[in-house]
């Protein structure tokens, strides 16, 4: 079992300590916004899992990957719970890139390995599109 601690520090700020020891401020006060909040933190993550599934299937396809930024808009739930209920990213990728093998690359993320987006999908509905851009 993988075990993390949130401590609360004041107000609606807490610090998080992650099951590998890492930790990270968070603030739930949107109006104060001292730090990310839990739910821009979902949101990255969902970035990250999929931009680190991207990024390895690229590789083992011998694609040259220069750069990717994965962008992740949402809308919520206008009820609690607040969850997400409708995602869209933008992988806007740079490189010598075979279109096919981007397509392929982040379908099998999406369908397949990033784990964030398989949780999320049970609560909102996803969809993704790409830009490759030219190598520098």
């Amino acid at each position: 079992m993988h075990t993390g601690s949130v401590k609360w520090t004041g107000g609606q700020q807490f610090v998080a300590t992650s099951p590998s020891g890492h930790a990270i401020t968070i603030d739930s006060d949107r109006a104060l916004n001292k730090a990310p909040g839990p739910m821009e933190l979902v949101l990255l993550a969902l970035g990250a899992c999929t931009a680190t599934d991207v990024v390895t299937i690229l590789e083992k396809k011998r694609q040259k990957l220069e750069s990717l930024e994965v962008i992740c808009s949402g809308e919520r739930a206008a009820d609690p719970p607040t969850v997400w209920t409708k995602l869209e990213i933008l992988y806007r990728l740079r490189g010598e890139l075979d279109d096919a093998a981007v397509k392929h690359a982040i379908q099998l993320s999406e369908d397949k390995y990033c784990s964030v987006s398989a949780m999320l999908k049970k609560t909102a509905a996803l969809s993704w599109r790409y830009e490759i851009l030219p190598p520098n």
